[in-house]
C-alpha cells in the first residue's frame, strides 16, 4: 500500500518516538510511504486566528504537493490531520476560497484541486486499511496483563467525525485490544488536554492535565496510549508540575499507539523511540510483560 507521508512538525522534534516507531511499525506491515517534498507546517490552531486566506493557502501547499500519482495522505499527528482534512473541506464548501488560495499558490507554480487528496489520520488507516486480522497476525509479543487508557483527545473526532464516531471512539480501543491489552474504561477520552493553554494560563491547563491522568489512575491503567504529539506532551511533559501543583504523585507514562504496536509485534525496542518520554514508559511495560511470562 502506497501513502504520501506528512509527517508534521512535532514528529520531527518533541514527538519524534512517534514517527521513529510508525516508519518501524509501517516498513513491517509493508506500508510504502513516500514523504511530502519541502512540505511546511499546518499552523496548529495558530494560523487560523490570524487570517482564514493565509492560512488556508499555507496549508493547501502541503496538498499541491502530494505525488500526483497518489490521492491519500497520511497525517499522525492529530493537529495536521484537522488542518488539512479542514482546508480540503473550506475549498470544496467555498468557491471564492478556492480560487483565491490557488492564486495564492499559484506564485510558487503550484495548484490544488479541493478533494484530489484523501486526508486520513494514521489510526484510521491501520484500522481500515489493515485491520484485525493483518494487525493480529503480526503480534509475537502479545500485551497481556497490560492495562491501557486509550486517549484520543479533541481534534481526531471532532468537528469532522468521518475517523470515528465523536462522542464514542472505539478504533484505538479495538486495536489495543488486538494486541492482547486489557483497555481500561476511561470516559475522558475525547477530552482536551489544554492545548496550548499551559502559555497562557496555567492553573486552568493544569486541571484539564489532572482530570486525565487521575481518571487514568482511578481506572488502574499501567499507561495512556494516544495518538496526538499535544496531548503526549502535555500529559508527560506538564505531568511533574502538576504533580507540584495539586500535591499529587502520579506517575503514569504516556506512549504513542505506534510504540505498543511495536512492541507486540516483537521490533527492538531502541527503534520504537522509548526513552524520550519524560516519565519512562519502558520499564513499567516490561514489567508487566515479564510478570506475565513468569506466571
Amino acid at each position: 500500500m502506497k501513502y504520501a507521508y506528512y509527517p508534521g512538525c512535532s514528529l520531527e522534534s518533541n514527538s519524534a518516538a512517534y514517527d521513529i516507531s510508525f516508519r518501524a511499525v509501517a516498513d513491517l506491515l509493508g506500508m510504502e510511504l513516500r514523504e511530502i517534498d519541502d512540505w511546511n507546517c499546518c499552523g496548529a490552531t495558530e494560523y487560523f486566528t490570524q487570517n482564514e486566506l493565509t492560512a488556508s493557502a499555507v496549508i493547501a501547499r502541503n496538498l499541491a504537493l502530494v505525488d500526483p500519482q497518489l490521492d491519500q495522505v497520511v497525517a499522525p499527528c492529530s493537529a495536521c490531520y484537522l488542518n488539512l482534512r479542514k482546508v480540503d473541506h473550506l475549498m470544496q464548501e467555498n468557491g471564492e476560497l478556492n480560487k483565491k488560495v490557488n492564486q495564492c499558490l499559484a506564485a510558487g507554480d503550484l495548484h490544488y484541486d479541493p478533494g484530489r487528496v484523501r486526508v486520513r489520520h494514521l489510526l484510521d488507516v491501520m484500522y481500515s486499511d489493515f485491520g484485525e486480522a493483518a494487525l493480529r497476525d503480526k503480534v509475537v509479543q502479545p500485551l497481556t496483563g497490560l492495562r491501557v487508557a486509550c486517549y484520543y483527545g479533541c481534534q481526531i473526532v471532532r468537528p469532522f467525525g468521518d475517523c470515528d464516531n465523536p462522542e464514542q471512539p472505539t478504533k484505538l480501543d479495538e486495536m489495543v485490544r488486538w494486541l492482547g491489552a486489557e483497555v481500561v474504561d476511561y470516559p475522558v477520552k475525547t477530552h482536551c488536554c489544554g492545548g496550548h493553554m499551559t502559555q497562557i494560563s496555567e492553573p486552568q491547563a493544569f486541571e484539564l492535565i489532572r482530570r486525565l491522568l487521575a481518571n487514568a489512575e482511578d481506572y488502574k491503567a499501567d499507561v495512556i496510549a494516544t495518538m496526538c504529539p499535544m496531548c503526549q506532551l502535555n500529559l508527560d511533559a506538564y505531568q511533574a508540575r502538576v504533580n507540584g501543583f495539586f500535591g499529587t504523585n502520579y506517575k503514569i507514562p504516556i506512549i504513542f499507539f505506534t510504540q505498543l504496536m511495536g512492541v507486540a509485534f516483537g521490533l527492538d525496542w531502541k527503534k520504537l523511540g522509548f526513552g524520550k518520554e519524560i516519565v519512562a514508559a519502558e520499564p513499567v511495560l516490561k514489567k508487566k510483560l515479564t510478570a506475565v511470562a513468569a506466571a
